[in-house]
């Protein structure tokens, strides 16, 4: 099992007239969150697509608790909990500086091939720099 933690401000933009951090918000945040965990391993966007594949999400899932206001620290913690095989699942725990959890999310990509989008085993590489 590996964890990692992001942490971020909402942004002005970011909330709605309620001053909440709108929930759509929350998807981006997840993007965001695994793609500097992968960072931190050595795993990069840029050099996957290099490799002629591509890392579709084939299934989100969010439970928001409450709300995230404008400019207060969060925390998303972000675990890979078993190595992946075809299917690279992720949790999101998102965090307020109260340390109160307010939102959970799950999420799964696929490493497909770029010409043909069919699925594809997790590259070695990637396993790899993960030593899961």
């Amino acid at each position: 099992m590996i964890t990692d933690k992001f942490t971020f401000r909402p942004r002005y933009d970011e909330v709605d007239q309620m001053g909440y951090m709108y929930h759509a918000n929350y998807v981006t945040y997840c993007h965001i969150a695994r793609t500097e965990m992968m960072r931190k391993y050595g795993i990069c966007d840029c050099y996957i697509e290099q490799q002629n594949l591509m890392m579709p999400v084939v299934e989100m899932n969010l439970k928001y608790r409450c709300p995230a206001h404008y400019d207060e620290e969060i925390t998303i913690e972000t675990t890979i909990i078993k190595e992946p095989v075809v299917k690279f699942a992720f949790q999101f725990v998102f965090i307020n500086s109260q340390n109160e959890i307010i939102c959970t999310a799950d999420s799964t990509i696929v490493f497909v091939n770029k010409e043909d989008r069919k699925p594809l085993r997790v590259p070695d590489f990637v396993l790899n720099k993960l030593k899961i």
